[in-house]
Parts: structure tokens; sequence; C-alpha cells
């Protein structure tokens, strides 16, 4: 048998909810004198997702958590971690096709965000599915048209 450790810990409090790997915490919100709710996955030290939470009766303290809110809130947060995953994955993977005397290819540039050392792979693919080269390039590389035809043209030789 193990031990839970805190923060998997089940919880169902009034400003504080943590269950399905998630933590719900209503906090007071700096920027007024209302109150936020910050979501945060179990193992992360940042918040997914951190918004407006409703004032209580009073209109003094903040309303408490349920268990409709909380699932709620936990659906808001995959979705903004989602949409997060899709962005960086958009930022670092760029593709574009190109048609050439020698048919269709698909040069892509897929950038590995090292924080000593960042670069990225320029490849070139053809319709069926053949890696026709990679090279190593610059994680700076601009990934158009022109500089995947000229790539091509000039052999697939690294580009300066």
């Amino acid at each position: 048998m193990t031990e839970n450790t805190p923060e998997d810990e089940v919880l169902h409090g009034d400003r504080l909810w943590r269950d399905k790997g998630w933590t719900a915490k209503v906090i007071k919100n700096e920027d007024d004198d209302g109150w936020a709710v910050a979501m945060t996955l179990q193992g992360q030290s940042e918040p997914a997702l951190v918004g407006p939470w409703t004032m209580g009766r009073d209109k003094k303290n903040p309303k408490p958590l349920d268990v409709n809110a909380f699932n709620t809130l936990v659906k808001t947060a995959k979705e903004v971690l989602r949409r997060h995953e899709q962005q960086l994955h958009a930022t670092l993977h760029k593709s574009l096709v190109l048609s050439t005397a020698a048919g269709t290819l698909e040069v892509t540039l897929d950038i590995v965000p090292d924080d000593d050392d960042p670069y990225a792979w320029l490849a070139a693919t053809d319709a069926d599915g053949q890696q026709l080269a990679r090279v190593r390039v610059s994680a700076g590389f601009r990934l158009t048209a022109a500089s995947a035809e000229a790539w091509v043209d000039g052999g697939y030789r690294r580009p300066g």
C-alpha cells in the first residue's frame, strides 16, 4: 500500500478542491476586490488556467467550490493546455509542398528548442514518403517557398 502525498490527496473544500490530478484554488484577485481561481495540473508548478471567480451571496467572500464547478474548470484547463500544445507544435514544425520537375516534394522544418544550442532539421520527402535529404540548420531558418526551392535547386546542400 502506498501513502498519499499531499499533492495527490483528494480534497473537497470551499476554496481548495483537489481531485482527478487537478487542484482548484480560489485566491484573492490582486487586480481588484474580487476573487480568482487557479487550476494547476498535478506535478506542475504553474497554473494552467487562472480566471475570475464568482462572489458569494454576501458580495464579500468567494462562492464555494463544488463538484460541478470543479468539473467545468478541469474541462476548461484541459482545453487551454491542448491549445497551447497545438500552438507549440505549429511553432516548432513547419511544412510546405513544392511542385518540381521531379515531382511533388514535402519540405519540413522541425525546430529542436534546446536551451543551450537550439537548431532545426530541414528535410525533403518525395510523394512516396521517401526522405531525399535531411540537414541541420539554424533554429532561426525561415522556411518559405523561395527558401525551400533554393535548397532543392542547390542539391540539398546545407543553406548558408
